[in-house]
């Protein structure tokens, strides 16, 4: 296993890794919309948040030496089931024409009062 730790995102706010890479995958951990200079959650709608939150799936996918088109599995965390409709819009435009599986999971809260979180399963 190799852990992935890149400043172009935001530094871990646990005992956990950005990412880890084993058996030709990577495993992103959630990604918030935190500011990877601020550490602080972007201002805005949930447009706003998933647009960033794809801004740090990014930064770590690179520093696997992997990409949003490598992608196999994303699960989304929403705190607002509502917010469905724009997360998905966002999500839509960053992958394009790709498809990969998907989670989406209404959750209570979430780390920060994000309304959005991200993981990702991608080939390495």
């Amino acid at each position: 296993m190799r852990a992935i730790a890149t400043p172009a995102a935001p530094a871990a706010i646990g005992p956990y890794s950005q990412a880890i890479v084993a058996g030709g995958l990577v495993y992103t951990a959630g990604q918030i919309a935190l500011v990877p200079a601020t550490m602080q959650v972007i201002e805005g709608d949930v447009i706003a948040q998933t647009t960033q939150v794809f801004a740090n799936l990014k930064a770590v996918l690179q520093a696997a030496g992997s990409g949003l088109d490598k992608v196999v599995k994303a699960t989304v965390f929403l705190a607002d089931m509502a917010d469905f409709p724009a997360m998905n819009e966002v999500y839509a435009r960053e992958f394009g024409e790709h498809r990969p599986a998907r989670s989406t999971v209404a959750v209570r809260t979430l780390p920060k009062n994000a309304r959005v979180e991200i993981d990702l399963v991608a080939l390495a």
